[in-house]
């Protein structure tokens, strides 16, 4: 068994970030594990911009980059093509990599697993299994990473920020896209990019439409949609991409009997980010899926403090549940201490214009606040000033739309 002050699994942007500021804090010896063969998670494989700042805008590929050099620059040491297995004790880890099996114990364990998008198969579309079928994930690295072609006419399954980002990526490619296929009412990115995107390059967007069955044998020659008032249509088209409906990589988390949260499907954490398991913390898409990369990059940074108070003083308050109603889908972070000031991510699943958010615990009113217009798949923001007036011995404490 090799022991280290801070294991943190997962190098993408909230692994990377936490490794940074951790060792430019002189935190002690960090290691970061992934399983991956390079670094940086998944901006390896976003070429498009959106990364950085808006006095510093970044592709993907350098963003993941300016995060791993100041890991390693600041002391990290980071380990890829390295996978975590299991739990070997409450704060050690069995792993597995180039050089073979390996039990690594830290005073402190980050998880940073992040988030992964569902396949075709986990949303039950039934049809033949021919080649052309892509997450959006499978679909970026064949055409950024691996330069493979990827055929002529595609259908994206989806209307959100990352369906466009296939869009985009499908024109690099050289394809046409056929069309955006969502149940929703209408998209759910900003109108900016939808009208840029449906009249400078002419992508129809099909509304309250899913894809029953795709077509085909040896490659997809089409797929069959339904319309909400009934009628159906066949598209034709050589590649589909289901895009969106992201799940965390909790697997490491269940396995080590943390507590998860019923909404977001991950570990349940606080505003310092602290699991069920006394030194155990969780941050990132594993948290909430999915989030932009500067969120995960900033609570990485954030989780490097309550690292630091564990490693000099051993404090793990538990905290009181917090949940919500619909209908809003989750909240991040879904457990509240006194002492929380971070800003909680939510996400609605119906459209929501100027929505009231109403706190409140055993009946009482503690907090009112007005948000921005919720969309579903995207993300509203409440802020932590009420988190004082909670009482630490009450009950769960409930967000809901007032």
């Amino acid at each position: 068994m090799r022991k280290v002050d801070v294991l943190v699994v997962g190098a993408g942007p909230a692994g990377l970030a936490a490794a940074a500021r951790l060792a430019a804090s002189g935190a002690g010896s960090i290691e970061v594990l992934d399983r991956e063969q390079q670094s940086g998670g998944v901006p390896r494989h976003c070429a498009h911009g959106g990364f950085g700042t808006w006095l510093h805008p970044l592709t993907g590929p350098a963003y993941a980059r300016l995060l791993a050099d100041a890991a390693v620059r600041t002391g990290a040491v980071v380990r890829t093509g390295v996978t975590a297995l299991d739990w070997a004790d409450p704060l050690a880890l069995t792993t597995v990599g180039p050089q073979g099996p390996e039990t690594i114990a830290a005073r402190a364990i980050v998880l940073a697993t992040g988030a992964r998008e569902r396949p075709r198969a986990a949303r039950l579309v039934p049809g033949t299994r021919p080649a052309g079928v892509y997450t959006t994930g499978e679909l970026q690295q064949a055409v950024h990473l691996h330069g493979q072609r990827i055929g002529s006419r595609a259908v994206i399954v989806g209307a959100e920020d990352v369906s466009y980002a296939a869009a985009e990526t499908v024109r690099a490619a050289g394809a046409d896209v056929v069309a955006m296929v969502t149940d929703q009412p209408r998209t759910q990115t900003t109108p900016a990019r939808a009208q840029h995107t449906r009249l400078r390059h002419g992508i129809p967007l099909l509304t309250h439409t899913t894809v029953t069955e795709l077509l085909g044998h040896g490659r997809l020659s089409g797929v069959r949609v339904h319309h909400r008032d009934g009628r159906t249509a066949t598209l034709l088209c050589d590649t589909v991409v289901f895009t969106g409906d992201f799940v965390p990589d909790h697997e490491l988390a269940r396995r080590g009997g943390l507590l998860l949260d019923p909404g977001t499907r991950g570990p349940a954490v606080d505003g310092a980010l602290r699991t069920s398991r006394p030194g155990v913390f969780a941050v990132g898409s594993v948290l909430h899926a999915v989030e932009s990369a500067a969120t995960a990059a900033s609570e990485g940074a954030r989780v490097a403090g309550a690292v630091r108070d564990w490693l000099t003083r051993a404090e793990w308050p538990t905290g009181i549940p917090l949940t919500v109603t619909p209908p809003l889908h989750w909240i991040a972070p879904n457990r509240v201490t006194p002492d929380d000031r971070h800003p909680y991510v939510l996400r609605t699943t119906a459209f929501l214009t100027r929505p009231v958010l109403h706190v409140v615990q055993d009946g009482r009113l503690v907090h009112r606040e007005r948000v921005a217009s919720g969309v579903p798949n995207r993300t509203l923001r409440l802020s932590a000033g009420w988190t004082c007036r909670i009482d630490p011995k009450g009950g769960p404490v409930r967000v809901s739309v007032g």
